[in-house]
């Protein structure tokens, strides 16, 4: 099996799983694999696909500018841009991004604040933080509607090969070495951002 089919099978099952739950409405969210280094070359995902189903135009792999490699009526996601700067920044192999409706309303409530903090949860020992009382911060950036600026904003939080922003009334981007350690690090963010929205309800 190539390393290209071997990398869109392995995209193609997280975007099953992540569908699964639901995390792509109306066409949102895209997803990218990291190809080859040397040059960059990356799958992403094609725009305005319906991602709950799987198809053979699901993907395109595209250069270190976010172009197509190879003629295609296809089109890259609108923010391949994003996935562009995590690799060109980083080692990560893998970046995700979702718009959930808990990520969003996380995002309001702290957006101000240019940060959600979260503590002493289990799960952020997902995260790689093992310590007790353990503590997670998640940089909240503006939602720049033009995407090279949007890029940029991005670009200044994107910090070691796994990391995570939040984009205010957007969505999350999480990046990772592996597409497995990209989608633990999602599922352990989105847990965070659930709980966190259901405990204030109940406070209220």
């Amino acid at each position: 099996m190539s390393i290209l089919l071997k990398r869109w099978n392995e995209l193609a099952d997280v975007k099953d799983e992540l569908a699964g739950r639901d995390w792509f409405y109306g066409t949102s969210g895209n997803l990218s694999i990291k190809v080859g280094n040397n040059p960059l070359t990356f799958l992403v995902s094609a725009s305005g696909k319906d991602k709950r189903k799987r198809t053979d135009e699901d993907f395109l792999l595209v250069d270190h500018k976010g172009e197509s490699i190879e003629q295609t009526h296809l089109k890259p996601s609108a923010e391949t841009l994003l996935h562009v700067e995590i690799y060109s920044r980083t080692n990560a192999g893998c970046s995700l991004h979702v718009h959930t409706i808990d990520n969003n309303v996380i995002s309001e409530l702290y957006g101000e604040e240019g940060a959600a903090v979260f503590k002493g949860q289990e799960i952020i020992k997902a995260l790689g933080r093992w310590e007790e009382n353990a503590e997670i911060r998640i940089p909240i950036i503006t939602n720049h509607a033009n995407i090279p600026t949007l890029a940029d904003e991005l670009a200044s939080y994107v910090e070691g090969d796994a990391g995570a922003v939040l984009i205010r009334n957007h969505g999350i981007t999480v990046w990772g070495r592996t597409a497995f350690e990209a989608k633990k690090h999602l599922e352990a963010y989105e847990f965070l951002f659930s709980y966190h929205v259901k405990l204030l309800s109940l406070k209220r």
